[in-house]
């Protein structure tokens, strides 16, 4: 897909057809992971992540009108995971005071306007590299996701390659009426438990109650500060360079991008949710499968509400029907659009050598190819290093 196929297609204003409606699923690929791991590792209730979710998906997409996606942050969440099954120290209670501290940190950083020296102090090289090795990263993750199941990866990535430019067959429905398939056909137990579950209707409460100083202690050093300079690589940067290359006519800055990253953080940690970003995967992810407006976003965030004010009590069995290998290739297919969409390598070959070398590191930690990148340039710049 090439960037006049996207900024040619894009309307006036939010679109809600069957191209925007399969671009919503575009992100499922890292979406569903890491609410399932919020879910069944540190027992975190479904309806609060999924309403925090919803509305904001909600308000993001009828506010920015373009696939700006809203995804759960990674290293917090991985992060969360691994304490929690190692020492258990991590509560859902210090989840919502991480939502609440990365919320201040963005919301102050946008209003001081900090946040415009920040953005011109990191160079392009450095982003194009966190562009790019988050592409590589989630491709290799799609492969590890379907590689412990052959026959249904190679199925649905046949289909996917075969629809993936179709305007009239999006690819994304049939994608999910495969994994959806493949799943009743393997586990007909768990559609049955779907089926025997009503919907029971919640709504809406406060979830600060409770809260000691070693949860706060917790959410801050083990999980704010590792993720502050992902967020700002990938989150804020990242996603305002992909916007603006894809949608030129309705660009964003990055003030704007951490002011909302602010606010739908502030209100997740209130309302039970779990701390959320702008990833640029996700935008890659929506719209490779067709998205060109926010009604993609409107569209998910809309679903996701409803599964929480009536189905929450069911999400962890809706999930574990869909094969991971048919997530792997949705995640691959998302990499592979991130990977390539940024056009060739710069020429210069230090410039050429900072992207290399951060986007190599990148695959294993963004923060990490974040700094390296932003220390790799500057030392190079002021002639302390050549390659």
């Amino acid at each position: 897909m090439t960037d006049s196929d996207v900024t040619d297609a894009v309307p006036a204003s939010n679109r809600y057809d069957r191209m925007e409606w399969a671009g919503a699923f575009g992100d499922l690929g890292t979406l569903i992971p890491f609410v399932a791991a919020y879910i069944g590792v540190l027992g975190m209730d479904p309806f609060g992540i999924l309403f925090a979710f919803g509305l904001s998906m909600l308000v993001c997409g009828l506010y920015y009108r373009t696939p700006i996606p809203v995804q759960p942050m990674k290293a917090i969440g991985a992060a969360a995971s691994i304490q929690a099954v190692q020492t258990a120290v991590v509560t859902p209670g210090a989840v919502h005071v991480a939502a609440l501290a990365t919320g201040l940190v963005w919301l102050l950083l946008a209003l001081s306007g900090f946040m415009r020296h920040v953005a011109r102090w990191v160079p392009a090289t450095v982003v194009y590299a966190i562009l790019l090795g988050l592409g590589v990263g989630f491709m290799l993750q799609g492969v590890k996701m379907m590689h412990g199941d052959l026959p249904a990866a190679v199925a649905a990535g046949a289909m996917a390659l075969a629809l993936l430019r179709s305007r009239r067959l999006p690819a994304m429905f049939f994608l999910l009426l495969f994994g959806a398939a493949l799943g009743i056909w393997r586990q007909p137990d768990l559609l049955a438990q779907l089926l025997s579950t009503p919907p029971a209707l919640r709504l809406p409460r406060w979830e600060l109650g409770g809260l000691d100083w070693n949860q706060v202690f917790v959410a801050i050093v083990l999980l704010v500060l590792p993720q502050i300079p992902l967020t700002l690589g990938n989150a804020i940067l990242a996603i305002s360079r992909e916007n603006n290359r894809l949608f030129p006519e309705r660009p964003v800055s990055e003030s704007g991008i951490a002011l909302s990253t602010g606010l739908m953080n502030l209100f997740a940690g209130v309302s039970g949710g779990v701390p959320m970003c702008h990833g640029a995967g996700g935008m890659a992810g929506h719209v490779a499968f067709g998205a060109r407006t926010g009604g993609s976003v409107v569209i998910l965030g809309g679903l996701l509400l409803v599964m929480a004010l009536f189905f929450s009590g069911t999400v962890v069995t809706l999930f574990q029907l869909f094969p991971p290998a048919v997530l792997g290739v949705l995640l691959f297919i998302t990499g592979l659009q991130l990977a390539v969409g940024n056009g060739g390598l710069p020429e210069a070959r230090q410039e050429r050598a900072v992207v290399l070398a951060s986007a190599a590191v990148c695959i294993w930690n963004v923060a990490a190819g974040f700094l390296l990148g932003c220390a790799l340039h500057y030392a190079m710049k002021r002639g302390w290093l050549r390659l």
